[in-house]
């Protein structure tokens, strides 16, 4: 299979990965607006299967060094299938919890909330399971990233007019989303071994590993997903005829944005066995400046914005640039 051996390139899987997580939502916007993001999703979370069975047959099955994908995911353990399931299901409990979120308290509190404290669990949690690189700088690139989200939150909320109102349902549902996503992915690393070279037995590499990872969120949708078809947080149920009444193009877009995201989850397990687990979660969850990018850049969302939303914005980019550096530099010093 293939596997990464300079840090360097881990460094730019990671920074793929960001890109990738911080983008495929763009996918939603190439649908149509009645399109509901629950019927969406099942279109994304085959995407992501989709795509990591390819990378695993292909990139996971070329080489001579590690484990082939086939005769890896054949001599896993039961324990090991079981925690990246676990982690898939989690990620997807988390996933449809943020975009709720999102819709009921609006992103200025469901990003630094959910996201920031999952960039905040998921990285002491990494770390303290697989302790590589500097824990001192690595602390203050996280603590700079979770810095930049609060200001991309504040600019959101002077965006919406500055409204003070949080709703409490918002506000638990961010809260339970962060703590899921920083959980998910200490589920799937225990069920990797250490470095891809020297494969262990029972455990799995990373292409075999993202592939069950993938499984998981996908067969995990018939509980979350059909719960949220028929108790949605936001408007009316919708049943499983509605996926049927779109045509493929519409469905295409679901498809694209899991690719989009599994390219991204595939990447950064690649990467982790040369940045560690930490390093590569914490700048993978990055993504979030992603979005903002694409939001201020790319949407010109912030074209009517009042005046000093600016500053805000060029602080929020240069706390996220010198905590990304920050991070990359825990792994070299």
């Amino acid at each position: 299979m293939f596997v990464v051996h300079s840090y360097p390139l881990a460094v730019v899987l990671c920074v793929i990965t960001m890109f990738c997580w911080g983008s495929w939502a763009n996918t939603r916007k190439l649908a149509s607006k009645d399109w509901r993001f629950e019927l969406f999703y099942w279109d994304y979370t085959l995407g992501v299967l989709l795509l990591t069975l390819g990378l695993g047959l292909t990139l996971g099955s070329s080489g001579s060094e590690g484990r082939a994908f086939l005769p890896d995911l054949s001599q896993a353990s039961s324990a090991s299938i079981g925690s990246a399931l676990l982690g898939g299901a989690i990620f997807n409990l988390a996933n449809i919890l943020l975009v709720a979120a999102i819709e009921i308290a609006g992103m200025a509190v469901a990003f630094p909330v959910g996201i920031g404290l999952a960039l905040l669990i998921g990285v002491i949690v990494n770390y303290l399971a697989a302790p590589v690189g500097n824990g001192a700088l690595l602390a203050g690139g996280v603590v700079l990233v979770t810095l930049a989200i609060v200001l991309d939150a504040v600019a959101y909320r002077r965006l919406a007019g500055g409204a003070t109102g949080v709703s409490t349902k918002g506000l638990v549902l961010s809260v339970a989303c962060g703590i899921f996503m920083g959980m998910f992915y200490r589920f799937v690393a225990a069920a990797m071994y250490a470095d891809p070279v020297h494969a262990a037995a029972g455990k799995m590499g990373p292409y075999a590993a993202v592939f069950v990872f993938a499984a998981g969120v996908f067969l995990s949708n018939f509980i979350w997903n059909t719960f949220a078809m028929r108790k949605p947080f936001i408007g009316t149920p919708v049943g499983f005829a509605d996926y049927f009444k779109v045509g493929f193009n519409t469905h295409l877009t679901g498809i694209l944005g899991g690719v989009i995201w599994g390219v991204g989850m595939s990447l950064n397990l690649i990467a982790s066995g040369r940045a560690g687990f930490a390093i590569s979660y914490g700048l993978g969850q990055g993504a979030t400046m992603v979005a903002a990018f694409w939001g201020v850049f790319i949407w010109k969302e912030f074209r009517s914005a009042p005046a000093g939303t600016p500053g805000l914005l060029t602080a929020m980019f240069a706390c996220f640039l010198s905590g990304l550096a920050l991070i990359v530099l825990a792994r070299t010093l």
